[in-house]
């Protein structure tokens, strides 16, 4: 339900800047607004230059007033936005005066919470809103943006539309079995459940592969001690993030940090090195270690050059084979020193010095990202729209064997589930819409 209270935020950042936006949203925002600058009028989107005044009439700043008339608001409402001189102190004055007048604060989320009631945005744009703010890359900037423009909308709305013709025929087969319906029904409601499958399942395995792209890819750096993992790490960073060590076993926890490769965010996972340990802390890190090569989009695994390829190095490379499905960069390390490690027990590895230059490696990162993420797939964007699409998919999955055998009443209803399921992504599903299709597309008892 719809709360008819005029509300009132600062839209800008906390703290001191060249201005501070405040945002009054709700039946009473003209109003309040004209209170304030003790002016008569205001034409919708023209930017107009105005005192506001306090309950004393004293000028608290010289501002611009932005108006924008229902429904052409962000919220669907009266939208004024007072652009004030950045500062704390007076925006709060703003603020305060505007709390005086028959508003109250919003609560957080409560403008895009009407835009969504108001039928202005749904769901799948919500959230998209709320993380380009917090977009940290170019790569979740441009897959939010798609999302901002209706991608995800246009690919539900379709989804639905299929699963609702099928619903609907399923429905009139049942309840209307005297008329004339097409021959060939059954078979093209087939045909849509196979179909609508493999648009589902691509689009769960593009969101698998690109779910990095708005948290940053977490990079995995993986190899037996003292191969130049910390040294990698700190070389990446630029920094000296991690202690550097002869001593076997120096690092006994992953050490997670972000940076920037091209266009990209990475998290860069530094790793116990893996090898038969008998201290306990020791066996905890590597066991750490082998759970983030399962989590990691890329593995980076490292191997000594220096050094003959030992039973710690097989291992390595045995773990590596029991992920074919990751993105993996073999690396040989300390190329400046001479040769002892045995080369045809790795392919494609790349020869690099942590100690002088590393350019080789971060080229391979950066084209396995642009791989993964300069694509125009349809992604995912969070948990909750994954498992819609997923419990989506499971009921159409499901709903195949009933259709088979006849079933035609447990066949709706596993319809019926994933139409929920999908629509939850951008806007609940009404029974009406099923209707509409129902009675729009036959002419039923005559």
């Amino acid at each position: 339900m719809i709360d008819n209270s005029t509300i009132v935020a600062i839209a800008t950042a906390n703290g001191i800047g060249s201005i501070s936006i405040i945002r009054l949203s709700g039946p009473n925002a003209l109003k309040i607004a004209k209170k304030l600058t003790q002016k008569n009028d205001f034409q919708p989107r023209l930017a107009t230059l105005v005192n506001i005044y306090d309950s004393s009439q004293n000028v608290i700043d010289e501002a611009l007033i932005l108006y924008f008339k229902a429904p052409f608001s962000f919220t669907g409402e009266d939208v004024v936005e007072f652009q004030c001189h950045g500062g704390v102190a007076i925006a709060n004055m703003v603020i305060n005066e505007i709390l005086n007048h028959d508003a109250r604060l919003a609560m957080p989320g409560e403008f895009s919470k009407r835009a969504f009631l108001n039928n202005k945005i749904d769901l799948s744009k919500a959230e998209a809103i709320s993380k380009i703010i917090e977009a940290r890359s170019e790569d979740a900037v441009r897959l939010l943006a798609k999302q901002l423009k209706g991608e995800l909308k246009d690919f539900v709305n379709e989804i639905r539309e299929d699963l609702l013709f099928m619903l609907a025929y399923t429905e009139v087969t049942i309840d209307y079995a005297e008329e004339d319906l097409p021959e060939d029904i059954l078979q093209t409601i087939e045909n849509k459940i196979d179909k609508t499958i493999i648009k589902l399942d691509n689009t769960l395995d593009a969101s698998k592969r690109r779910e990095g792209m708005i948290e940053g890819f977490k990079v995995a750096i993986i190899g037996k001690p003292n191969v130049g993992k910390s040294s990698l790490l700190n070389k990446l960073l630029n920094f000296e993030r991690a202690i550097i060590s002869d001593i076997a076993g120096t690092t006994r926890d992953t050490i997670e940090e972000s940076v920037r490769i091209g266009t990209h965010i990475i998290k860069i996972v530094d790793t116990a090195g893996i090898r038969n340990a008998d201290d306990t802390i020791e066996k905890i890190g590597i066991e750490k270690s082998i759970q983030t090569v399962q989590e990691a989009e890329i593995i980076i695994a490292l191997f000594d050059n220096s050094k003959d390829c030992d039973e710690e190095d097989l291992r390595i490379i045995e773990l590596l084979s029991q992920n074919p499905q990751k993105q993996i960069i073999r690396v040989l390390n300390k190329a400046d020193l001479e040769n002892k490690f045995d080369k045809s027990k790795i392919k494609n590895f790349i020869e690099i010095s942590t100690k002088q230059d590393i350019k080789p490696l971060i080229k391979a990162i950066e084209k396995i990202l642009d791989e993964n993420t300069h694509s125009d797939e349809m992604s995912l964007i969070s948990k909750r729209q994954v498992d819609a699409v997923q419990k989506s998919l499971y009921n159409i999955e499901n709903a195949k064997t009933p259709l088979e055998t006849g079933e035609l009443e447990f066949f709706a209803h596993y319809i019926n589930e994933a139409i929920l399921e999908i629509s939850s992504i951008t806007r609940p599903y009404e029974n009406d819409e099923m209707l509409d299709v129902m009675f729009g597309e036959f002419c039923l008892g005559k």
